[in-house]
């Protein structure tokens, strides 16, 4: 019988719910605070439509929202967020590692990063920690990717 899939790591409702959710968490981790101006220009959307997503993020709990004042998370918005920046950073590791350009890593990332059961991330975490560890090994690899792409 196959293995039941586990239960995925904080998939909340949507692609984009999750994508703000990490950018939220982003920020408040580098700078200390989230505004919609500086949510809107990483995102490179207006600022509008950022407050329409914030303010519907705050009526689902996710983050408490003050005009004028900014977004903060709340601790369940804060563990998703924390969630999503992992998933994203273990796959931008993982696919960097190999050498693949910036722009390949960051929209494969982007398509992934939505789509990954717990389970796997813990996969591609030991994957990607091993390969740190063996460098040789990942010559190894990186040698048998160039070969099969010649």
């Amino acid at each position: 019988m196959p293995a039941k899939r586990q239960e995925t790591t904080a998939h909340v409702h949507s692609p984009a719910i999750e994508d703000y959710l990490e950018q939220i968490h982003n920020l408040i981790e580098g700078k200390g605070y989230a505004r919609v101006v500086d949510i809107a220009k990483n995102l490179g959307i207006s600022q509008a439509s950022v407050t329409n997503m914030i303010q519907k993020l705050d009526a689902e709990g996710f983050v408490i929202y003050e005009r004028y004042r900014g977004v903060v998370m709340t601790d369940s918005g804060r563990k998703i967020g924390q969630e999503i920046a992992r998933r994203h950073e273990v796959l931008t590791r993982l696919l960097a590692s190999f050498g693949l350009d910036a722009k390949t890593v960051h929209e494969d990332v982007e398509g992934m990063e939505h789509h990954m059961s717990r389970q796997t991330l813990e996969v591609l975490t030991l994957l990607m920690e091993e390969l740190e560890g063996n460098l040789e090994l990942l010559k190894k690899l990186k040698r048998k990717l160039s070969k099969n792409a010649a």
